[in-house]
């Protein structure tokens, strides 16, 4: 029976290849979709081996060292009650089949099939070049995929090994080149003008992004107009038309044959802020400016030629937004022009028409009353402006009177600054319609307003709570009364800015009350009055009470204060150079203080020197003296924080200003020595003229005050050279010159 089963064994062996092969030349047709899946479910449970499974799903063949279904034919099956085979599966390239074993004794009267043909061979999948166990290459079909059809296709094989993956060159990064076109516009913001057109001009790729109009929409050429030419401004105006919103081309005189270039004047559509001013523009162009845009809520036309009534006419009827026109200086408008915006443009807060002629208009004036709306009204130089056209413009036409106090009862105006520079036409009578009607008022500019009396400003400051800066030049009625109602009213702690210049009956009395009162004043121009040392010795005491020091303890590397107070004092008889020095002195004032604070004493033990006791610590004897408290010295300096910029009498600004330099550059020390040297030589100087020449020129003058004084008291008497005291002398030739110097 052995050799029976031995020669049935090698027949099979022998036979299995011709039976494999034509298996799989009559393969069936591939299954799809649902015929697919109960074809596998048949197959699942045909399987003998699922029964030792303990789970019910199939699993696929994974790397992991685990058995799965396609290769439970290798393993020994106890459980279906057959025979152990032994060791006979040691040929890696066998079939794939189960042989007999070699010992008869082990497997009596039991044969093993040759093949059954209900049980489905599978195979796995060779990956990296390697093969199927027990199954020749020759006798495998493959698929489109390479893998064997039947077996599912699996992450890694048990004999495969891993192989390292080539590792992928580093892309080339170009940091500018693969930013966002967002990013690369916000980092072009931060350029200036200037620097934004020479960056055109690395490449075409940066030409076309630095004229992009995204950067453009703000577009002030204040600072650089002198700088770009006419051509880079025509390109950035028209490339970067419809996203312009700001228009500043104050100054561009270089465009003045460019505006009637391809579609330099229709180019910008969203203009919201247009400027003109001193540019040399036709009229057409700036008609086509005005035509184009629609929402234009800042226009400034001043000094243009070009710019006429007709002008006003198309801003009345194509710019209702309007709120802030300027045409100062504009010969070709006139009142007529600004009635047209007045009746279209309910918005209109700022108007700036100086120069301009037809303010004589009452019914212009009328319609400024009824709108109210005007914050800002600039009428400087306007000769024809008249007393009763500002009060038709403060109190309207035939409004009701109280009868107690005889003012009209109207509302307060909205004004906020007015100026009346230079309008000869006012008088103090017209002046008293301001008195209680202009409570919101923050400047007010007066000067050159012949006739205006004290009574009125006594009047008017008290009710203009909120005023700032006055402008008082050259009226030459003030007295020191209107410097101490203005101490007095309620705007002393607002006010910044006081001109009164060529007031020439205010000094001392006035103005130092005023220092007192007024401590956030800023700006103070008082040349050519009647002031003396004791108003800048003032001055400088109320900023070293107003700005607080800076108090710096131990070292520093420097110290830069600002600029507090400007003062304007020259061509004033009574100021010398003693007042000049105590604000030179007081810019350049440092105190140093010392502070010293005893520490505790020192223990009176020391260590002994032998290295046998170098640890231990004894008493001093008692014969030794005690050990002296120690002392920590602290050293506190305190710096001006700011400081009075000074402009004086003309042989004097040379020092000061060398001085004033000094002390905003931090450095006190050169300050104090020049401050110094300065007053020894202005002593010096005087003690030298007292002793020589000095006195030879105060004769000179004693004598040609008594020949003045003669001449006087002989035209007193009727004739040149009568009875006076001078009277038959022949009179020596004196040429005039300056009374102050």
């Amino acid at each position: 029976m052995a050799s029976t089963s031995t020669e049935s064994v090698a027949e099979a062996q022998s036979q299995a290849p011709a039976v494999i092969s034509s298996l799989y030349i009559e393969q069936p047709p591939k299954l799809k979709g649902r015929q697919r899946m109960l074809a596998g479910l048949k197959r699942i449970s045909s399987s003998q081996s699922v029964i030792r499974l303990n789970t019910t799903r199939s699993r696929g063949y994974s790397g992991n060292g685990k058995g799965s279904v396609s290769c439970m034919s290798l393993q020994s099956t106890q459980s279906l009650g057959t025979p152990s085979l032994g060791t006979t599966f040691t040929q890696e390239l066998s079939a794939g089949y189960s042989t007999a074993p070699t010992s008869a004794a082990t497997t009596p009267g039991i044969q093993i099939p040759l093949f059954d043909e209900r049980a489905r061979v599978r195979y796995l999948s060779s990956l990296d070049g390697k093969t199927s166990a027990a199954v020749p290459t020759d006798y495998r079909p493959t698929t489109r995929s390479g893998l064997t059809p039947g077996i599912a296709e699996v992450n890694e094989d048990y004999f495969s090994r891993p192989v390292a993956k080539p590792e992928k060159k580093a892309r080339d990064f170009n940091f500018w080149r693969d930013l966002p076109s967002e990013l690369k516009m916000e980092v072009l913001t931060y350029l200036k003008p200037r620097a934004i057109v020479r960056c055109s001009l690395v490449s075409k790729s940066w030409h076309k992004m630095c004229f992009d109009g995204q950067l453009w929409s703000i577009l002030d050429t204040a600072d650089f107009y002198q700088d770009i030419p006419a051509d880079a401004l025509v390109k950035i105006i028209t490339s970067a038309g419809p996203f312009v919103r700001d228009l500043n081309l104050r100054g561009c005189v270089q465009l003045r044959e460019r505006w009637h270039a391809k579609g330099l004047s229709d180019a910008c559509t969203n203009l919201e802020n247009f400027s003109l001013e001193g540019c040399r523009i036709d009229r057409s162009s700036i008609h086509n400016f005005l035509y184009s845009n629609t929402r234009l809520v800042h226009v400034n036309l001043s000094g243009l030629a070009g710019a006429t009534n007709f002008s006003m006419k198309i801003i009345a009827a194509n710019c209702p937004k309007l709120e802030h026109l300027n045409v100062s200086w504009c010969n070709n408008i006139d009142a007529r022009g600004l009635k047209k915006v007045v009746e279209a443009c309910p918005l209109l807060k700022d108007l700036r028409a100086g120069e301009v002629r037809g303010w004589d208009d009452l019914d212009l004036m009328q319609d400024l009353f009824v709108h109210n709306s005007l914050e800002r009204l600039i009428l400087m130089n306007c000769d024809s402006l008249t007393d009763e056209s500002l009060t038709t413009l403060i109190e309207g036409k035939d409004s009701e009177v109280d009868f107690l106090s005889g003012r009209a009862i109207v509302p307060p105006r909205k004004l906020k600054h007015l100026d009346l520079t230079r309008c000869r036409g006012i008088s103090d009578q017209g002046l008293r319609a301001l008195v209680n009607n202009i409570p919101e008022i923050e400047g007010l500019q007066l000067s050159k307003c012949r006739g205006v009396m004290d009574s009125t400003l006594t009047d008017l400051l008290p009710t203009t709570p909120m005023l700032s800066h006055l402008d008082l030049e050259e009226l030459e009625d003030l007295t020191n009364e209107v410097l101490l109602s203005l101490a007095t009213s309620p705007c002393a702690k607002h006010l910044r800015h006081l001109s009164v210049s060529y007031c020439e009956h205010l000094g001392d009395t006035g103005m130092i009350p005023l220092l007192k009162s007024c401590t956030d004043i800023r700006s103070l121009e008082m040349d050519n009055t009647r002031i003396s040392d004791l108003v800048l010795a003032e001055a400088a005491a109320m900023m070293r009470q107003r700005a607080p020091r800076t108090i710096i303890q131990g070292k520093h590397d420097f110290l830069k204060p600002a600029t507090g107070l400007r003062l304007v004092a020259y061509d004033c008889q009574n100021v010398t150079w003693t007042g000049v020095r105590e604000v030179l002195s007081r810019n350049a004032e440092v105190f140093v203080t010392t502070h010293t604070t005893e520490l505790p004493a020192l223990d009176k033990r020391h260590k002994t020197g032998s290295a046998a006791a170098s640890t231990s610590e004894v008493d001093l004897p008692p014969s030794c003296p005690p050990t002296p408290p120690r002392i920590h010295i602290t050293r506190t300096t305190s710096y001006p924080s700011s400081i009075i910029a000074l402009k004086c009498f003309y042989t004097y600004q040379p020092t000061v200003e060398e001085h004033t330099k000094r002390v905003l550059r931090g450095d006190f020390v050169s300050a104090r020595r020049l401050e110094r040297k300065w007053a020894e030589f202005m002593i010096a100087q005087e003690e030298a003229g007292a002793a020589g020449a000095g006195g030879r020129r105060r004769r000179r003058r004693a004598r040609e005050a008594r020949m003045m004084h003669a001449d006087e008291a002989a035209e007193e008497a009727g004739g040149l050279g009568g009875t006076g005291v001078g009277g038959g002398r022949r009179r020596r030739a004196r040429s005039g010159g300056c009374a102050v110097m």
